[in-house]
């Protein structure tokens, strides 16, 4: 091998040496490159996986709120429901307070009735309580029906009673003849019969011509208005 020749191998060598160390130098900083990316992508995942410690406690949190959210409607549920049953109770009782309490003034005006049957000046015969009648489309219910050879009368009784209950009676008059057509030729009177009634109700009453009958202790005091009979 000549001189040249040594020199051209010689510089091959260190030209190729140069090109390795600069491909190394290349290598080195892409794997720094790629170090400082894997540092970064793992300090992203160690905030990702705080960030999903701190869903999951919130998640827990949650699922034990609406637990204990649940619980309290259930208690709730059991409070309404108990306090349903006890409204109903009192309904029931209220409701048969109110029911006996008509039946104790019907009873009442019944028996003050049959001993004295009278309405003011006007002497009855009979006395008949619970009248009921269904014909064609009326269907009425009298409380007390008096009646002689030639007039009727028609009381409703009211343990405490309103104006509304006179509409009610006016309503019973009408369709008293239509019901029981035997009494057709009968002139017809209308009262209401009370424990309690205020005075605008009372003085209805009687402008509508109604006898106005009300306990007095064991007695009935009557009051007549101006237009009794209704032919």
């Amino acid at each position: 091998m000549t001189d040249d020749e040594l020199k051209a191998l010689v510089a091959s060598f260190a030209e190729g040496h140069k090109e390795i160390w600069a491909l190394l130098k290349c290598t080195i900083e892409q794997l720094n490159r790629t170090d400082e990316q894997l540092c970064h992508t793992d300090e992203q995942q160690k905030r990702t996986d705080e960030q999903l410690q701190q869903t999951v406690e919130q998640m827990q949190q949650t699922v034990e709120q609406m637990k204990r959210t649940d619980e309290q409607m259930k208690r709730t549920d059991e409070q309404l429901k108990r306090t349903d049953e006890k409204l109903a109770r009192i309904g029931i009782t209220v409701g048969n307070i109110s029911h006996n309490q008509g039946d104790v003034a019907e009873e009442f005006f019944y028996q003050s009735l049959v001993l004295d049957n009278r309405l003011g000046p006007i002497r009855f015969d009979d006395v008949v309580k619970n009248m009921q009648k269904h014909r064609g489309q009326l269907q009425e219910e009298y409380d007390l029906v008096m009646t002689n050879g030639d007039a009727l009368a028609v009381v409703e009784v009211k343990y405490k009673a309103h104006q509304n209950d006179l509409d009610k009676l006016d309503r019973k008059m009408r369709h008293f003849k239509k019901l029981f057509p035997i009494y057709q030729s009968y002139k017809q009177y209308g009262a209401i019969a009370t424990f309690h009634i205020n005075d605008a109700a009372k003085a209805e009453a009687l402008r509508r011509g109604y006898f106005v009958l009300q306990r007095s202790g064991n007695l009935v005091h009557t009051e007549s208005g101006e237009h009794l009979a209704i032919l």
